[in-house]
């Protein structure tokens, strides 16, 4: 890409450096057909001065650390280009329109025709370093993308195996019981993994699919824990609009019973609320713990950790994510700053 874009631009610009040698000139004398020769002449010593010093000093000795041999190359090329200009002034372009009295290797000659080549080859070279500096920008923001998304995909993916993976714990659980409703689970089960397989691909989906999910999750939760949680999800406002990443929610649902409810004996609850205020979409999940207030704040996991990583990357610098572990409860907020994007509810994904 940046060899058209330097290919496109080197044409653009010798062929105004010709026009300009050619018409420009010619403009204050009248003298087209002398500027068209000189023109003719002076553009191919450009160009073969702008490619060498590009293409041979820069690239092949600058940047590879011979400067040395940079600086003497450039020396002589400069005089190379320099007496070649002044001998096609001297042998063909004054002769059409005045006689040189000086010799043909008179200094200020030869100082006045390399100073004229290499203002337009430094011209050249400016451009070449500001297209190449565009390109390499751009090659880095597309590398960092990329490699947010291919982390982005990394924890999406350490959640689904984590849930999974306490979710047959809980089936082993129940079968090693022989409980009636473990056909029920298992059945809950599939359905929960077709969401995985399926929807988790998307980058966004509509809020309520990943609510209905976790009201899934809870039931398959419920089941283990019986009358003795007491558990509620609500949704205070009209989200319909609103997107979500896939699986940003689970992990706060998850921590409140790996690390808060299973540790108690008694009577428990979670609750978590949701609302949409003022551009910003807010989530607060809150769960009981032991009367001796630990868990939940003690070893989190992968579960906050992997929020808060995942926030980093989908909402920088548009989102507020805290925890406030108190004796006896434990309190999830996350707020994050709903966009154009978000809100086109993704029904394609």
């Amino acid at each position: 890409m940046l060899k058209n874009k330097l290919f496109r631009t080197n044409v653009i610009f010798f062929t105004c450096y010709f026009l300009y040698e050619w018409l420009a000139n010619a403009a204050y004398d009248g003298q087209y057909k002398q500027h068209l020769i000189g023109a003719m002449l002076y553009t191919p010593i450009i160009f073969a001065a702008t490619i060498f010093t590009i293409y041979v000093l820069i690239k092949k000795f600058y940047l590879a650390g011979k400067k040395g041999a940079f600086w003497a190359g450039l020396i002589i090329s400069m005089l190379v280009f320099g007496i070649t200009r002044r001998m096609m002034n001297y042998y063909l372009i004054y002769p059409q329109t005045w006689r040189d009295m000086q010799s043909l290797f008179f200094i200020p000659k030869i100082i006045f025709e390399i100073v004229a080549t290499y203002l337009m080859v430094a011209l050249n070279v400016m451009i070449y370093f500001m297209q190449a500096w565009y390109e390499q920008q751009r090659i880095t923001q597309t590398l960092q993308k990329d490699k947010a998304e291919a982390q982005l995909e990394l924890l999406k993916s350490q959640v689904q195996p984590h849930f999974i993976f306490n979710t047959l714990n809980n089936i082993y659980s129940l079968s090693t019981q022989n409980n009636p409703n473990t056909s029920n689970l298992i059945y809950r089960l599939s359905s929960l993994l077709s969401y995985t397989l399926y929807d988790s691909r998307r980058t966004v989906i509509p809020l309520e699919q990943e609510v209905e999910y976790i009201s899934n999750y809870i039931e398959l939760e419920k089941i283990r824990y019986g009358d003795r949680l007491d558990i509620a999800v609500n949704v205070l406002n009209d989200t319909r609009h609103i997107g979500i990443s896939p699986f940003l929610l689970l992990p706060l649902i998850e921590n409140c019973f790996k690390h808060g409810v299973s540790n108690e004996i008694d009577t428990c609850w979670i609750r978590m609320d949701i609302l949409s205020n003022d551009g910003w979409l807010i989530i607060k999940v809150e769960n009981s713990k032991p009367s001796n207030g630990k868990c939940n704040g003690e070893r989190n996991g992968i579960g906050l950790e992997n929020v808060k990583r995942r926030l980093e990357i989908l909402y920088p610098n548009r989102h507020e994510f805290k925890c406030i572990n108190e004796d006896q409860t434990f309190l999830a907020v996350l707020k994050i700053k709903t966009m154009g994007y978000e809100n086109k509810v993704l029904v394609g994904g």
